[in-house]
């Protein structure tokens, strides 16, 4: 694409050089660059790309994209007010407005985003579509796993990867949507059609600073919904109506307004609701009538989960007999209220709740289902917001009999700091102190009885420790299994 027809997709830039070479990449990272790259200069927390455009160029760019003056030869500058923000409608008419050719589904709330768009991406892959996924844990196309590093990823790579799944014929697309994503102008280019709000609880203080602000971040994905009615191509906007943050969120959509809940009246409200170990069954009453669902999550969290996913579902053209089969068969998500198996008469559960929300959630979904006491190992992460330490604290001594904190991600916080900012929620309660994780999951399994419930909070299906600038190898999962073989082992 020569560079002046990839330029029409911005209205207002200046440019200094007059020559129109073909761009074959777009690249925010001059590593990358090669020949015939349009380098974008963003200037981002601890580097700034408008030092590089040289050396983009000395690689093989063909043009650069800059928000404030850089010294270049050998390639014509263009200027933007904001590069970040210019970038997602390049790579959106870059990669031939990939989102435009298939059916987008984007989640966003503070817990619950992973299960529901793996709710909703097996659902669809259940009534005979090939599906593509983009979260927390992974980028999906159809049944291959790529790394990401975000929960959004830039718009670069989400338009690219976007491409790829069209490319791969993927029809329907899932996404997590982060309010930092939605902040930054990550996704603003994406054509959703169904945009799916989980709930809203505290999280993220550490970037947004106020619950407002934060509130107001997740609302971006319903406000950019869209502005006109099209019988062709509807779009929908999927609420919990049990979450105050709902109202807010109507008035900002002019999209058809879905519901669901258990609590409040809803298009797709849940009663009836029987909660076991093994998974929950509850009555289902929706526009066309009622049915019985069946799923094998466990907890009250998970009937929000999948009413959300069954709401988007059907409001996309699934019907509820494809999606009630596919629900009953889905087993969980890695990370996720994830049962470490063992047969020494106690359970392990392993859960990425790493919010006071999301802790009291598991907390209270496990108390029905042990006789006897609950250990909950949990730490909160370092360089993240601060004010969440003493709640999370307090969750689990609120909610657990025998609470263990310990090291979650510190990164370039001391570990003991953080526990003592936890500590200052729970003046007074009984609980441990243990900074090292390992040691505390080995302290909790080691102590459990029969009947007993352990959970690990904090990390799920993560698969590292990240202590200072490194990146340890651990999985709370492993660390886990490791505990309950020594125990045996002792035991015999």
């Amino acid at each position: 694409m020569e560079l002046l027809d990839l330029l029409q997709s911005l209205p207002f830039y200046q440019m200094a050089g007059e020559e129109n070479p073909v761009i074959s990449a777009i690249e925010n990272d001059h590593r990358l660059v090669d020949e015939g790259a349009l380098f974008i200069c963003i200037k981002g927390y601890t580097f700034d790309g408008h030092t590089a455009a040289q050396e983009a160029v000395n690689r093989g760019a063909k043009a650069i994209l800059a928000e404030r003056e850089v010294e270049v030869t050998g390639a014509p500058v263009i200027y933007v007010p904001d590069t970040k923000r210019a970038m997602a409608p390049l790579a959106d008419s870059f990669y031939g407005s990939p989102t435009h050719a298939m059916n987008l589904i984007g989640i966003t709330g503070t817990n619950g985003k992973t299960t529901t768009s793996h709710l909703i991406s097996e659902i669809f892959t259940a009534a005979g579509e090939k599906t593509g996924l983009i979260g927390t844990m992974y980028m999906k196309i159809g049944e291959e796993k790529i790394d990401t590093k975000n929960t959004t990823p830039e718009s670069l790579t989400l338009q690219k990867t976007f491409k790829q799944m069209k490319d791969k014929n993927v029809t329907t697309a899932v996404m997590e949507v982060s309010s930092h994503a939605l902040t930054e102008g990550r996704v603003l280019g994406c054509d959703y059609n169904v945009a799916v709000f989980t709930n809203l609880t505290q999280d993220h203080l550490d970037y947004h600073k106020t619950m407002d602000e934060y509130r107001q971040a997740k609302g971006l994905l319903f406000a950019q919904l869209g502005n006109t009615y099209q019988p062709s191509e509807p779009k929908f906007a999927v609420f919990n109506a049990d979450d105050e943050a709902t109202a807010v969120y109507k008035k900002q959509t002019a999209a058809h307004i879905v519901t669901y809940g258990i609590d409040q009246e809803a298009m797709f409200h849940a009663n009836q609701i029987e909660l076991t170990a093994k998974g929950t069954v509850f009555n289902l009453r929706y526009p066309d009538g009622q049915v019985k669902v069946t799923t094998q999550l466990a907890g009250k969290f998970n009937v929000y989960n999948t009413l959300a996913a069954i709401a988007a579902a059907y409001a996309s053209g699934i019907e509820m007999s494809i999606i009630l089969s596919a629900i009953k068969e889905i087993k969980g998500v890695d990370g996720r209220f994830e049962l470490v198996s063992n047969d020494q008469g106690f359970a392990v559960v392993v859960d990425y709740a790493h919010t006071p929300d999301s802790l009291i959630n598991v907390l209270k979904t496990v108390q029905p289902l042990t006789k006897g006491n609950v250990f909950a190992v949990v730490g909160c992460g370092g360089d993240r917001d601060r004010t969440k330490r003493p709640l999370m604290a307090q969750a689990a001594c609120e909610h657990a009999s025998h609470p263990i904190f310990t090291s979650d991600n510190p990164r370039s916080e001391d570990p003991a700091v953080i526990l003592q900012d936890m500590e200052a929620g729970v003046e007074g309660k009984e609980y441990e102190v243990i900074i090292d994780r390992k040691e505390a999951i080995h302290r909790a399994v080691s102590q459990a009885k029969s009947g007993d419930v352990v959970v690990i909070a904090g990390k799920g299906h993560e698969t590292y420790q990240i202590i200072g600038d490194e990146v340890l190898e651990f999985d709370d999962r492993a660390v886990a299994k490791e505990a309950l073989d020594s125990r045996k082992k002792e035991e015999k």
